[in-house]
């Protein structure tokens, strides 16, 4: 039985363009289904969480990721009687928008897009769904559902103050209140983010060899969660064991999460998704016990992975090559694909327009096919560090 605070597809507040909807699959099973089936969440594959795509197998990538987040988003929004095709919609759209290389590319192009409305991975995702997919013949995009566009516009919050460009050129034609929170749904989609890379990025940096179980284990979480299997399991197998200790933490997470939204929605009296929109604070979370866990876990990845030579040594030449290839496509336009060419002939001498172009096209391109396009205009090769498997 839904929660009365759910997101019901029967009253959802319907796409930009007007379509009939179909018979056996609800509004919001349909934007999941466009969100898998287009060429941006195909492109997540050969796209960085951490580690750059060619450092082995065995790494998350941003699709992986993503599949990830909406597995333990569904789990969330189920033990709470929301709608779980919302949320799953969410989340795997969030992270559409990252550039090739991960934050270290969205940083890069962050900066060189500055004079010209700079570049926000989460507008960038808004702006793929709503504009740069073009399969279909009577719109642009995916011609999403509101309440999946507000989703992804806000699922960390509230959007205020100086909003990216392409956000805000979204919202002039269809407003997604942005200053409200997003549903309860799109909340669990935020929460399971937080969830599935502080697991997997402790999992990655052990296969990695950037520290130990046993540096880990000085973690809160995550040393009670070892010792449990080493009770339970004496003398168990280094993958076993590192597996079955991470799963448990894994669990705490998802446990404290269910725990404390259902009491915080509750409290909130919320008989509506509006109203937890305005409900005035975040309606899912982590208890602040939990929270400050986390933050040691986090501050722990930051010294230990982020900030590893070796990641820093990769962060500081694939930000070089998109440096590089945006400087080249921005004095040479005509070495952009056609379809691309097409849309800057609208206004030739429009550095504007070309800037952004330029930018989406980067935005765009997966790490491999960033460092052959590098290599192909500069005639260099990138060395970047490899890392053996452990």
């Amino acid at each position: 039985m839904p929660a009365s605070y759910a997101s019901d597809p029967a009253a959802s507040r319907g796409r930009l363009v007007s379509e009939e909807e179909s018979h056996f699959r609800s509004c919001f099973q349909r934007d999941r289904d466009r969100i898998i089936h287009a060429s941006a969440f195909r492109r997540l594959k050969h796209k960085t969480q951490v580690f750059v795509e060619h450092e082995g197998d065995y790494y998350r990538t941003r699709l992986t990721h993503s599949i990830e987040v909406a597995q333990v988003a569904r789990t969330i929004s189920g033990a709470l009687g929301l709608n779980t095709e919302l949320t799953e919609a969410v989340a795997l759209a969030h992270d559409l928008g990252h550039t090739p290389f991960g934050h270290t590319g969205e940083d890069a192009l962050d900066e060189l897009m500055a004079p010209y409305g700079g570049f926000d991975h989460n507008a960038q995702a808004l702006r793929i769904v709503t504009t740069l997919e073009q399969h279909y013949a009577e719109f642009d995009g995916l011609n999403l559902t509101w309440d999946t566009l507000e989703g992804i516009a806000k699922h960390n919050g509230p959007v205020t103050g100086d909003l990216p460009w392409a956000l805000a050129e979204y919202n002039e034609r269809h407003d997604l209140e942005l200053h409200t929170h997003a549903s309860a749904e799109a909340q669990v989609a935020a929460m399971s983010d937080d969830i599935a890379y502080n697991n997997h990025d402790l999992h990655d940096g052990l296969r990695a060899g950037l520290f130990t179980e046993d540096d880990i284990c000085a973690l809160p979480l995550v040393g009670p969660a070892f010792a449990e299997v080493d009770a339970k399991y004496p003398g168990l197998g280094e993958n076993r064991r590192r597996h079955e200790g991470l799963r448990r933490v894994f669990g705490v997470m998802v446990a404290d999460v269910i725990d404390q939204s259902r009491a915080r929605l509750e409290e909130s009296g919320a008989q509506s998704a509006d109203e937890i929109r305005h409900f005035g604070a975040p309606a899912i979370l982590f208890s602040d016990t939990l929270w400050r866990d986390l933050s040691e876990i986090r501050r722990f990845l930051f010294r230990r992975m982020y900030r590893a030579p070796g990641v820093m040594q990769m962060r500081e030449e694939v930000a070089r090559a998109v440096r590089e290839l945006f400087a080249i496509y921005m004095e040479q336009p005509d070495l952009l694909p056609r379809a691309w060419q097409s849309a800057l002939a609208r206004a030739p001498g429009d550095e504007v327009l070309r800037a952004r172009a330029v930018g989406d096209y980067i935005a765009g391109m997966t790490d491999r096919f960033a460092l052959q396009s590098h290599g192909r205009l500069t005639g260099q090769n990138l060395s970047l560090p490899s890392r053996a498997l452990q």
